[in-house]
């Protein structure tokens, strides 16, 4: 299918945005806003974003990507994933006046973009927006991290023969390992439970309460996946929500944080489309 490609200009509280369109011939009446984590643009890494939104709107899925507020060719102070939904917003009004087609919106976000999402669907439950993929959620915290450390690393040392290949030769430095997984350990025993404002508490809420479809992609090799499955499996806030019927899980065991190679992109490409395919009813030509 032929799509056209072009740039789009918008403001958001007197800030000039800058986004790129790229809208099929015969374009489907949900469009997928790619929200960009920081620090990048809306290229992406690797190019992901840019090859995601041609895919799909190969596919017939009209697709924005965009810089936020002091970002890539976005004016404006930088500011944090968690302040950024004024942005989202802006770029949902100008994506649907731009394709008056569109009835739904899904929003796609990699690390603390997918974070941003849920902060947007809990703060203000916007209509308009009917599913989410979200890829390595961003939860870290000092106590997070730690948790992750002692459960992932030092566990995995204990069997790897490079380990005691160095203890064995002394270029191991045993007394830093040894105080740097106290010191995770002492993290670990006086973490407390976040406050109810706080983005980790916000999420497992959001999740909870949207009402439309979810795509949840973890990446395998990655610290941010495991800390993110950690504290979805520990900490009572989030209990049962990964077993939610609106949320679909797909593990892509080798890649790392940023899907780094052509084949895991593709892997995280035919995932978000199969999963639009089976949550959105059938164009009528």
């Amino acid at each position: 299918m032929n799509y056209d490609e072009h740039v789009i200009h918008f403001s958001c509280a007197g800030d000039a945005l800058l986004g790129i369109c790229a809208v099929p011939e015969q374009a489907r009446d949900v469009g997928v806003l790619i929200v960009v984590g920081g620090p990048q643009y809306r290229i992406g890494s690797h190019r992901q974003f840019t090859l995601l939104s041609r895919t799909l709107a190969a596919s017939g899925y009209p697709c924005l990507r965009f810089d936020y507020r002091g970002m890539g060719d976005s004016t404006g102070d930088q500011r944090s994933f968690e302040e950024i939904d004024e942005d989202i917003a802006a770029a949902i009004d100008t994506f649907m006046t731009q394709l008056p087609v569109l009835k739904h919106v899904v929003l796609w976000g990699l690390c603390d973009a997918a974070s941003a999402i849920l902060m947007y669907l809990h703060r203000r439950q916007d209509a308009r927006v009917s599913g989410a993929v979200l890829l390595p959620p961003w939860v870290r915290s000092e106590t997070t991290l730690a948790r992750t450390h002692i459960k992932h690393h030092y566990g995995q040392r204990l069997f790897s023969r490079d380990f005691w290949t160095k203890l064995a030769t002394g270029r191991l430095a045993l007394s830093k390992t040894l105080r740097d997984f106290s010191n995770n350990i002492k993290l670990v025993q006086r973490g407390g439970l976040d406050s109810d404002t706080s983005f980790r508490s916000i999420m497992p809420q959001a999740l909870r309460h949207f009402p439309g479809q979810i795509l949840l992609v973890l990446s395998g090799n990655d610290y941010t996946a495991k800390e993110f499955l950690d504290c979805a499996t520990s900490d009572k806030n989030w209990s049962n929500i990964l077993g939610s019927p609106r949320i679909k899980r797909v593990d892509i065991p080798a890649a790392d944080h940023t899907f780094s190679t052509a084949a895991w992109r593709d892997q995280v490409e035919a995932s978000t489309l199969s999963w639009l395919n089976a949550i959105m009813p059938p164009r009528q030509d």
